[in-house]
């Protein structure tokens, strides 16, 4: 398959979540005119990869595409991070991130984070490896999961959610997902740890 051909499926993908026209993400991603995007376009419907509409992914054209599932609270985005982030997309053709809500914050980082899940939404959609960013749901992540549906659900080194977990949950809700455990070559690098020497670094001024 082209390149083109994926990028128009990975974009209709996430349109059809968001809610946005694919037509004129397309047009930004590609540079191409709207009538070569609609030939292009005729020719997917051809292969039965896009429905009549024109806008909307047929089941043989979403199960063309490896989504990838990721997530995290995001609160500083640094080096780990992005390592992390593009080592996941690696495994496939489109990374959707979830970003854990406030409360959800509180609970794994046992304070409130420095930005809100409005904010932190912002700071990962505006990173180029990220082709969707969602906030999660509050209790009940297989809800987000069930959304997005994909084929791999990739965690970071460092979160506590365990491969089995995740794995059954997926059961439950007749998802067959890879869990995909990530390796970040920066272990070191945490948001609570720079939260931490910068805040040692204010206090010795």
């Amino acid at each position: 398959m082209e390149l083109i051909e994926k990028t128009i499926l990975g974009t209709m993908y996430v349109c059809q979540i968001n809610g946005n026209n694919p037509i004129d993400i397309i047009k930004e991603k590609s540079m191409l005119s709207n009538e070569q995007i609609l030939e292009k376009i005729s020719q997917l419907i051809e292969k039965n990869l896009v429905n009549e509409d024109k806008t909307t992914l047929s089941e043989i054209g979403r199960d063309s595409l490896r989504i990838v599932l990721a997530g995290g609270v995001f609160d500083i985005i640094h080096p780990g991070h992005i390592s992390t982030l593009n080592a996941a997309k690696a495994l496939g053709d489109v990374l959707v991130v979830v970003v854990a809500t406030d409360n959800t914050a509180v609970k794994m980082k046992k304070r409130r984070p420095l930005h809100s899940q409005e904010q932190r939404k912002e700071l990962v959609n505006s990173l180029k490896v990220v082709d969707l960013c969602l906030i999660g749901q509050e209790n009940d992540i297989f809800k987000t999961v069930n959304l997005v549906k994909p084929q791999i659900i990739a965690l970071g080194y460092d979160q506590v959610h365990q491969e089995q977990f995740i794995t059954e949950g997926c059961k439950k809700i007749k998802l067959d997902a890879k869990v995909a455990r990530l390796q970040s070559p920066i272990p070191e690098s945490s948001s609570s740890k720079i939260e931490k020497e910068y805040g040692e670094s204010i206090h010795g001024i």
